[in-house]
């Protein structure tokens, strides 16, 4: 080879020979290291709202693991590729997408190394994940809906990683038109795609539990309500609520009980419950009805009799 091919292949191949050198992170236990996370962009205005409670907000960072060795040698356009999770996400506390949780990505492009020097293709789609309670979420390749879909930053990132950190020999054949190979072990971060309301009793969290005899006797009382006589009507603040004798649920407080008869005066009680049980008799007083005064009777004279005239006789 003559002396300027060896030159420029010495300036095109030795920058490439000392990327590909660049030691691997610490830490990691296989010979890939980790892809790069895909670059986030600006944050958008954060809003004062809270998110609701019990929600997988959108955008949460889910770090997943390749589980298989992927080429665009053999794989498939819809070929499932699995991840697993590498890093619990909770929520309100409770791990719903848990360590080692399953998730799925798809092929969407896959070509084999061609002719003429031509590299193979391959294009993956990061689609959703397993809750803890085999519910799917959706997932995404970008941090933010913006500027980024499913497919790229994801594929650019595992791509870049096979390439660079890899030793020399697959970048050559890369570099020659052979197949792109991503390895297992291969780490991406994915993203929560849209804002998904949990069920948390389905991750093991309890419902709250009814309010126990004690709880409920502290904010409840009973009123035991008798009269005599019986049969009159019981009112509590005002409102009806059976007739004596009767057994009326009040909340713990203050309540004005009233008891009512016809032709008797009413009964009235305010006390200040705080539960258990209370009796309350209403004595009621008879209201006799006053008489109305009586008319003297009119005076009516005696009829005078006329005396009887007296009749002359003849004399004989």
């Amino acid at each position: 080879m003559n002396r300027p091919a060896l030159a420029f292949l010495s300036a095109v191949l030795c920058p490439l020979l000392v990327a590909q050198q660049s030691p691997a992170p610490s830490g990691s236990g296989s010979t890939a290291a980790t892809a790069p996370a895909p670059a986030e962009q600006p944050a958008a205005s954060q809003t004062s709202t809270p998110p609701p409670p019990h929600t997988l907000v959108d955008g949460t960072p889910v770090k997943l693991r390749l589980s298989q060795t992927i080429s665009s040698a053999d794989a498939k356009v819809g070929q499932e590729i699995p991840f697993e999770v590498v890093e619990e996400v909770q929520v309100d506390g409770i791990a719903v997408f848990p360590k080692g949780a399953t998730a799925i990505g798809t092929v969407t492009e896959a070509n084999p190394r061609r002719s003429m020097g031509r590299a193979g293709k391959l294009d993956i789609n990061i689609s959703y994940g397993r809750l803890a309670d085999q519910e799917k979420v959706a997932l995404r390749a970008t941090k933010d809906t913006k500027g980024g879909g499913h497919v790229g930053a994801m594929t650019g990132a595992m791509v870049a990683t096979a390439i660079v950190f890899f030793p020399a020999a697959p970048l050559f054949l890369f570099m020659h038109g052979k197949d792109i190979t991503i390895p297992q072990g291969t780490e991406i971060t994915a993203f929560v795609e849209g804002d998904m309301h949990l069920d948390m009793a389905k991750f093991g969290v309890p419902s709250p539990a009814p309010a126990t005899a004690s709880q409920a006797s502290a904010t409840q009382a009973n009123l035991i309500i008798e009269s005599a006589p019986p049969g009159a009507d019981i009112e509590v603040d005002g409102n009806f609520v059976g007739s004596t004798p009767s057994t009326v649920n009040v909340a713990a407080g203050s309540h004005t009980i009233t008891v009512k008869k016809k032709g008797f005066a009413g009964w009235t009680r305010t006390l200040n419950v705080n539960g258990g049980s209370i009796h309350l008799s209403a004595d009621l007083d008879s209201v006799v009805p006053v008489a109305p005064a009586s008319t003297p009777a009119p005076t009516v004279a005696p009829a005078t009799i006329p005396a009887p005239t007296p009749t002359s006789v003849p004399k004989s």
